[in-house]
């Protein structure tokens, strides 16, 4: 946790926050910080500042907030992301929020088990807290949205179309003739990444039929949580 990332029910006054559970226990377990001393701190979807820490036992952690820097800008990436294992998407969500991403599709494809929609890894409660930890991370405020869309057809044919109006369409996967995936030059992107096992032929023809260009990353087959990190790195490198 590199930034205590705070929300509005945290302040007890204007300038004054008082926090329990999780975070707390963090401070006072591994940050180890002592009355007197500052901590990094940020309010959801807002500034970053210093929080001078004026209290800390077993049950509160209080601090006197100052909030006077911007966030870090995201990366200009909408991911579009084929529901992973329920282990490996709360993974996945981390390691992207904390590089920046901004907006999430969790889709649904031929290869992805009905089972995964069940998880309580696929809650609301559970994606706000993989994305609260990347978000801390990263020294980040700025929440991301994470929207669900179970109808792969009905996406492709009726949303994908006017959300990659004036971008760029990536489709992460190695069919024949794909072309190795390079940094982008200042447009933003839309990225696919299908499940583990990849999409079938019939979806990879869906996505390059509204204009996705399938690329490669490598030789090398990387498991979801492992492949996103590379594919954004490339993609703003």
């Amino acid at each position: 946790m590199n930034l205590i990332l705070l929300f509005e029910d945290d302040f007890v006054e204007s300038g004054l926050v008082e926090i329990k559970g999780r975070r707390l226990d963090h401070v006072k377990q591994v940050i180890r910080t002592k009355v007197g001393e500052d901590l990094t701190v940020g309010i959801e979807n807002g500034k970053i500042g210093k929080g001078k820490v004026t209290r800390i036992d077993d049950d509160i952690l209080r601090m006197e907030v100052v909030l006077d820097i911007e966030p870090p800008p995201p990366i200009d990436i909408t991911l579009v992301l084929a529901l992973p294992r329920p282990s490996v998407l709360n993974r996945t969500l981390i390691a992207a929020a904390s590089m920046g991403v901004k907006t999430f599709y969790l889709i649904n494809a031929r290869r992805v088990e009905k089972s995964f929609w069940l998880s309580p890894k696929v809650s609301q409660e559970n994606i706000r807290e993989q994305l609260i930890l990347g978000l801390e991370q990263a020294k980040d405020t700025v929440m991301p949205k994470v929207i669900f869309k179970k109808g792969f057809k009905p996406f492709v044919e009726d949303e994908l179309p006017q959300l990659i109006e004036g971008n760029q369409a990536i489709l992460a996967h190695p069919v024949k003739g794909t072309v190795p995936l390079r940094g982008q030059t200042g447009t933003p992107v839309i990225l696919v990444v299908g499940p583990e096992g990849g999409l079938i032929d019939y979806e990879v023809e869906m996505l390059k039929s509204i204009g996705f260009k399938p690329v490669s990353a490598g030789e090398r087959i990387l498991r979801v949580e492992t492949i996103v990190p590379v594919l954004l790195s490339k993609l703003t490198s």
